[in-house]
Order: structure tokens, then sequence, then C-alpha cells
């Protein structure tokens, strides 16, 4: 049997570079070696691909828990419009095709990689890809689009609103009073558009509000501010196309005063997670399931997916807080754990993702490109 030819696309020019890296190291690791001739393809911080041998993959020696990449490997480029769906040497080496790909992972957290940049350079290259598309990667990663379109679903959101940085450069004291008087002491802030809680911050003082604002802002132009919940944070796994369907729910219970990046991926003891979710009803259950499936369907999303939920511990209200269309896959990641505890193996699940990103494509490639009246 021939293998399938599968190229991860991972790092990338985001604040979630590091993270990127972990999850594509568990992927390789994981990816049956018998069905699929596996190439990583490491993306530097300049945007720069890169051919890197997995081995000289190295640990952070700021943080052993992250990966840095090894950027003394060949620099590669995708071709978009070619249909031997071929990387080629970057460097002048006569041209000769580095590496084709079957299908793609592209374990690219944060911007240019979850936002539907990368997916757009291969669409346009014709590879079939795990994951949602163009539209779907945009709006899931935009927080702010995202939230409007659940609210018009009618799923329940926190409130908040959208500040973006050239209003606030003109008036930040105003804009500070503003959402003390709207949101109330204490609130949280984040880039709209990152993740792995990057420049996330809760804001307990007006003094500290103004420099926390500024600091989301170094990793977006738009931010949101949100009131801080009491919640219980629980999360469900999507997997499929058009039948999406939801994992059990699980909890983050964290260490820290919330879910940071710290918690995630710096402290070992960061967070303990309870899969399932202890002392959540039947009917929260389904409540969080159907939730997250009509997320992922108004999102137009497929493949894959993390929903996020908060669960007020005072009223059991609940709220939609992102969805994570390139979900973590590190060793200590929800969205695995979920379809494990569901009873699928890792490895069975990076299976059906592939089967779902090539059944996707071939559905895509199946449509008209072209029309002909007489056919009519």
């Amino acid at each position: 049997m021939k293998k399938l030819r599968v190229g991860i696309l991972f790092g990338g020019k985001s604040g979630e570079h590091e993270v990127s890296i972990v999850s594509a190291t568990n992927v390789f690791n994981a990816l049956d070696k018998e069905k699929y001739d596996v190439t990583l393809v490491g993306i530097d911080k300049t945007g720069r691909w890169l051919l890197p041998d997995q081995a000289l993959l190295m640990t952070n020696a700021a943080n052993p828990r992250l990966v840095r990449l090894n950027k003394e490997k060949q620099s590669v480029s995708l071709i978009p419009f070619e249909s031997s769906k071929s990387l080629v040497s970057a460097e002048g080496d006569s041209g000769v095709s580095a590496a084709r790909f079957d299908v793609v992972l592209p374990i690219l957290h944060g911007s240019y990689g979850e936002d539907g940049t990368i997916q757009g350079l291969l669409e346009l290259a014709n590879i079939p890809y795990v994951g949602s598309g163009v539209l779907g990667s945009a709006m899931g990663m935009d927080k702010d689009v995202a939230k409007r379109i659940f609210a018009t679903e009618g799923i329940p959101v926190v409130p908040g609103r959208v500040i973006r940085r050239h209003e606030f450069e003109k008036a930040p004291d105003k804009i500070v009073g503003e959402i003390v008087n709207v949101l109330e002491l204490p609130f949280f802030v984040k880039p709209a558009n990152m993740g792995s809680s990057v420049g996330v911050h809760k804001v307990k003082t007006k003094e500290e509000a103004a420099g926390l604002l500024r600091d989301a802002f170094k990793y977006d132009t738009k931010i949101l501010v949100e009131k801080a919940v009491a919640a219980r944070e629980l999360e469900c796994a999507i997997l499929g196309n058009d039948e999406p369907r939801a994992s059990i729910v699980g909890e983050i219970i964290p260490t820290h005063e919330f879910y940071s990046y710290e918690a995630k991926y710096i402290d070992e003891n960061g967070a303990d997670l309870k899969i399932p979710a202890v002392g959540i009803t039947p009917e929260q259950t389904r409540r969080i399931q159907d939730f997250a499936v009509r997320a992922f369907k108004a999102l137009e999303l497929r493949g894959l997916a993390r929903v996020d939920f908060f669960l007020d511990k005072v009223t059991n209200e609940l709220f939609l807080n992102e969805v994570n269309t390139i979900p973590g896959f590190t060793q200590i990641s929800m969205y695995p754990k979920l379809w494990m505890a569901s009873g699928m193996t890792y490895a069975g699940l990076l299976d059906e993702l592939i089967r779902l990103a090539m059944e996707k494509h071939k559905e895509k490639n199946s449509l008209k490109t072209s029309f002909d009246p007489k056919e009519n």
C-alpha cells in the first residue's frame, strides 16, 4: 500500500509560535509511519519556510516545556497554482522539488496560520488540508466577529465591547472610564486575533487598566474587553464536516487566577484537567454540546474545533467564550484528550482528520469552474 505523503506546517509568525512547535512535534510522533510519509515544514518568526530535521527541534533553554526551531536547514517555498503540489528549494538549488504532499496538516496557532491566510495558500496550490477553510478560519480567529455571529444564532456570550487601537490612543482615560462604568471591575482584556491566552489580562483596578490595555494592543489593533465572570471553564471538542459531532465535556481548573499562558505552557502544575467534567448535569452537557455544534456550523467550520464555555458558579448561566479552529495538540491539550476519553486513540484521531480533509477536498474539486449554457 502506497504511503500518503503528509506535510506538517508549524511555527509561524505568531505569538503562539512555540506552542505550535510543541503541538507539531506531538503530531509527528503520533502519525503512523507505516501509513504516512511525513515531512516537517517549519516556519520561523520572519516567515521563512524550512525543512528541519525532527531530531534537531531544540528545547528552549529559557523554558524546557517549549521548543524552538533550528534555522540551519534548507529553505523552501510552496508553489501555488502548481498541479504537482510541491515544495521547492528557495535557495537556488536547481529548483529541484524538495517535497510533495497528498495532504497538509497546518498545525499553526494564531496569526498567519489559524486566520485563513495559510488556508488560502493551500487552496491556491490545490492541496487537501486538515481543518476549516478560509472563511471559517478567519471568522473563528476574530473573536469580535465570532461573537457577533454567535449572538445572531441565539448563543449566549459574555457581555463586553470592542476597542480599536487608534480610538484608545486618542483618549485612553475616556475609554478606561467608559469600560469601568459599563462593565465594572474587574474585567478581562484580550486581543481579538490571538490564542493561548497571549496578551490576556485580568484588570482589577482603574489605575492599571491603561497599561494592560496597551500590552494587549501589542498583539492586535483590535481588542475585546469583557465582564469578569466567576465561572467554571468547560470545553467541548467537535469533529466532522457536514455532520459534526461533539465529544464529552471536560473542565479546566487553573491553579493560577485564570487559565493564562503561564498556566498553560510554563507552569507544570498550571491547571488540572477533569475529563469528563464533574458535577455537570446531563441537561447542561446537552446544552454545551448543542451550542458547540451550532457554533461550529454558524462559523462554516470543518474538520475540527474546540469550543470553550464559561459556566457561572453563582447563576449557572452558560456563556460561549470562544472557538479554536486549530486547537492545541500538545500532550496536555484538551482537544485530543477529550476524544481519547470519548473512545478514540490519538493516532486514530489524526487518521480521521486526514480522512475528513481528503473528503472535503474531493467534494470541492467536484464542483464546476466553468459555465456552459448548452448544459442547461
